[in-house]
């Protein structure tokens, strides 16, 4: 009997809302999405929503194969050990569940936005859309400290928190 990584079948947790599939130990940055889970229809989004109670829902709409997403997904794959106790992170594709598209405005090719107790979280990132983050955050602490920023006020009870970090002057013109 041998048996490899490769050979693996997906993995399925305990919940069928969330498929888990493991990809190979070396991994390029097209295969992160692979290591978090994925919700496959607006059904298992608005589950993830409402029945996860005590942490942070995160989930990033867009395409594994944009380089924005793939950059998303490394920092938030390399950060979901760390961040476990307060938050889930969960990817969607937004070209197979495209019914969030139009209600979350989601016409960037990368979207992040935040979720507690069934409420949706908006961040005041100094860009004027408190709505989601609409770029790739690249710095991992950068990302936690926000995470950590969205748990505390709302647990707190409030629905808009301020970014610890201003993202106004992000881009020059």
């Amino acid at each position: 009997f041998q048996s490899s990584i490769c050979e693996q079948p997906a993995v399925y947790s305990l919940q069928p809302l969330v498929k888990y599939s493991w990809a190979p130990l070396h991994h390029s940055c097209a295969e992160m999405a692979y290591l978090l889970p994925h919700l496959t229809s607006a059904w298992a989004v608005d589950q993830a929503i409402v029945q996860t109670d005590q942490r942070v829902v995160v989930i990033r709409f867009g395409t594994a194969s944009d380089p924005d997403c793939m950059i998303q997904d490394e920092v938030l794959s390399s950060i979901s050990a760390k961040v476990q106790n307060f938050a889930v992170i969960y990817c969607v594709d937004k070209e197979k569940v495209p019914e969030f598209n139009e209600m979350y405005e989601l016409y960037d090719p990368c979207t992040t936005m935040f979720f507690f107790q069934n409420r949706h979280i908006m961040i005041d990132l100094g860009t004027g859309n408190n709505n989601k983050v609409n770029w790739p955050l690249a710095d991992k602490q950068e990302f936690i400290d926000l995470i950590e920023v969205v748990y505390r006020g709302a647990a707190k009870g409030r629905g808009l928190v301020v970014s610890p970090k201003d993202y106004s002057t992000k881009y020059k013109y």
